[in-house]
């Protein structure tokens, strides 16, 4: 419960950041000087970034639930934990630079660069493709090692995280596509700008949950819950 408890107070923590920023708790009506055009055209973006927002926490607490199975189930004396292959290493850094690109397509975006956009957008999918191709390599060179699925728990539940991750990554991928796609046929529009950022937030929130994921299966998890259990008390 303590994994969940702590995942879920840095996501109410992120969320509560992201509405101030939103001005959602404005009070409009005390406010002087005259209304300008921002209240009409930007109406949609908190509702579609909230509606973001709220799938994220789901998946949030599906990888938080995920991760308490993991602690709870590695304290029994059959769980032998797998050697993290080097390769897992080039992978993160991959994601990593995939969320630095969109985060870069943000900015691009907000300036109306609409060619940086589209390089951006690009280098971050490509990046993503290529941390899924890694992940794949990764998982094959496990099972040429002999750690297949039903040999031990730990295997089990690193294929499972991983695998679940890498979809989520997909399911992005096709987002994202749909967003680049449309940085070339409709440049310099509100609705690029809103597609560049939602998947910035996307591709932001899936890197947090992979090193989440990664200081799990490294076994630095029992250090990190100490740490947290000290700054929540």
């Amino acid at each position: 419960m303590s994994v969940i408890v702590i995942f879920l107070t840095v996501i109410a923590g992120i969320a509560g950041w992201w509405l101030s920023q939103q001005r959602l708790m404005s009070k409009p009506w005390l406010e002087e000087g005259v209304i300008g055009p921002s209240f009409d055209t930007g109406t949609s973006l908190p509702s579609a970034k909230i509606g973001l927002a709220v799938f994220l926490a789901v998946v949030g607490c599906l990888f938080a639930l995920l991760t308490s199975a993991y602690v709870m189930r590695m304290q029994l004396p059959d769980w032998q934990a797998l050697p993290l292959p080097q390769l897992l290493w080039l992978n993160t850094g991959l994601l990593a630079l995939s969320s630095i690109a969109l985060h870069f397509a943000v900015l691009a975006a907000r300036k109306g660069s609409m060619e940086t956009v589209r390089l951006a957008l690009v280098t971050g999918g490509l990046t993503a493709l290529a941390f899924l191709f890694g992940q794949v390599v990764v998982c094959r060179e496990l099972v040429a090692a002999g750690f297949f699925l039903s040999t031990n728990p730990a295997n089990s539940f690193f294929y499972l995280l991983t695998g679940m991750h890498g979809l989520h990554i997909l399911g992005g991928l096709f987002g994202l596509g749909r967003t680049t796609i449309r940085a070339w046929e409709e440049p310099k529009t509100e609705r690029v700008r809103l597609g560049v950022e939602l998947c910035a937030m996307y591709w932001h929130f899936l890197l947090l949950v992979w090193l989440g994921l990664l200081v799990l299966l490294a076994g630095w998890a029992g250090d990190f819950l100490e740490i947290c259990r000290g700054l929540l008390n």
